[in-house]
């Protein structure tokens, strides 16, 4: 407990406020505060001051060593120099100086410190920056701005050739050296073409309109028919005239020229691809060729050479006239017709009328190289019992197909007089001119 001055007892008393300072009741040394200062002594009190001095005899050793110097701040920051004396020329610290070593701190250098001097952490240190020219940095200014603006425009580029609107399929533009694409054409609206009708091509055909076959002044082959290798050279001697005669009237009509071919019906030499009766000729629209029946023409030479040589000039020009029927698309639309037939009548008259236009035809060619071929006097007079004398009624199996002996010379006949294809328009007349 403390008393009234404030003093603090030895019972522990706690001093009051102020107790210790300057003027206070602490400030001042009572006895007892002395007394209590004294240590405690084992029986004797110990006297104050220093004792009575003794004189030095010797050195000690130990104390002539020279002092260590006091080491080095490993931050580099030691005690400051000694003040210079008032009117001294200012002296700069000296020292070896090394990257990250000890920094000029000194009276008369500028602190290189920022912040606080005595902080947890070391201060960072910036390497130094790299200093360049006013005239370097507008370059590489100027240099910057011209590859950005380069690229945005080659970007754009590229956008646009991938990214049209209008057309956003485009392809990318090439370069000079390489071929262009090839542009797609535009699209066109297809327009079919209507077929002619089977009926406008028989009875409309342009080949009734094409005038006459000519004279290409053809003589007969002066070869003799009596084998099978003279047959053949027969008839393909007699297909140039033919095709001579036949060509311009074909071009006049409008359709396109194409000389047929001639073979033999035999196992030795080419077959025609179409199946035909074997005792007579015939012609293959699928291949544009001629079949002869050689051994038939051989038996007929032996019995009559001359007779048997005017049957194969006819028997030449009635299928040629087929191959005519052929480049003119009359062939074509006839099998069409009898394709769609309903009855086997029908289809017996599309046959005839094929059959005596293929005759018809064939006679055009023969009156008008009749004198080259010289169809005159007894040869006129067979070729004519000939042609009145063929027929259905001599075919064996008695089908009504090619028209009847009367038929063939109702329409041969004239034909020979007139030596055009407008006389053989078989397909626009009644049924009972072509029975």
């Amino acid at each position: 407990m403390g008393t009234s001055d404030g003093t603090a007892r030895s019972g522990g008393a706690t001093p009051k406020p102020g107790h210790f300072l300057p003027g206070g009741a602490g400030d001042i040394l009572t006895e007892g505060d002395l007394a209590a200062a004294r240590p405690p002594t084992a029986g004797r009190q110990q006297p104050l001051g220093l004792g009575k001095a003794r004189a030095v005899s010797r050195v000690d050793p130990t104390l002539q060593r020279k002092a260590r110097p006091l080491p080095a701040d490993p931050d580099g920051f030691g005690a400051p120099p000694a003040e210079p004396l008032a009117g001294a020329p200012a002296t700069p610290l000296a020292g070896s100086r090394r990257t990250g070593g000890h920094r000029p701190v000194g009276w008369h250098s500028p602190s290189s410190r920022h912040g606080a001097q005595y902080s947890a952490e070391p201060p960072p240190i910036k390497p130094p920056a790299r200093q360049y020219s006013k005239a370097v940095v507008a370059g590489l200014s100027v240099l910057a701005l011209v590859m950005v603006t380069g690229a945005t425009i080659a970007g754009f580029k590229i956008i646009d050739s991938y990214d049209n609107v209008d057309s956003p399929m485009a392809r990318p533009s090439v370069k000079k050296s390489e071929a262009p694409l090839p542009v797609p054409a535009d699209p066109t609206v297809t327009v079919t073409v209507q077929p002619v009708p089977d009926l406008v091509r028989l009875r409309q055909n342009k080949l009734y309109t094409a005038g006459k076959v000519p004279n290409v002044n053809c003589k007969e082959p002066s070869i003799k028919p009596n084998s099978q290798s003279t047959i053949l050279n027969y008839y393909k001697a007699l297909l140039p005239c033919l095709n001579r005669a036949w060509e311009p009237v074909i071009a006049k009509a409008g359709y396109q020229f194409r000389a047929p071919k001639v073979v033999l019906q035999s196992k030795q030499m080419p077959q025609s691809s179409c199946i035909g009766e074997a005792a007579t000729a015939y012609y293959c629209g699928d291949d544009e060729t001629i079949s002869i029946n050689w051994k038939s023409d051989l038996a007929n030479y032996k019995e009559d050479p001359l007779a048997a040589r005017i049957w194969m000039m006819d028997t030449m020009a009635h299928e040629y006239g087929h191959h005519v029927q052929e480049m003119t698309e009359i062939l074509t639309a006839s099998w069409s017709r009898e394709g769609w037939a309903k009855t086997e009548a029908e289809k017996l008259e599309w046959s005839r009328r094929k059959e005596l236009q293929a005759s018809c035809l064939g006679a055009s060619f023969l009156g008008a190289n009749k004198k080259a071929l010289g169809l005159r006097g007894t040869k006129l007079d067979l070729w004519e019992w000939e042609v009145q004398h063929s027929g259905d009624e001599y075919n064996p199996k008695k089908v009504r197909d090619h028209g009847s002996r009367k038929s063939q010379w109702l329409w041969v006949g004239p034909a020979f007089k007139s030596t055009s294809p407008a006389s053989c328009n078989t397909f626009s007349v009644a049924a009972k001119k072509v029975s």
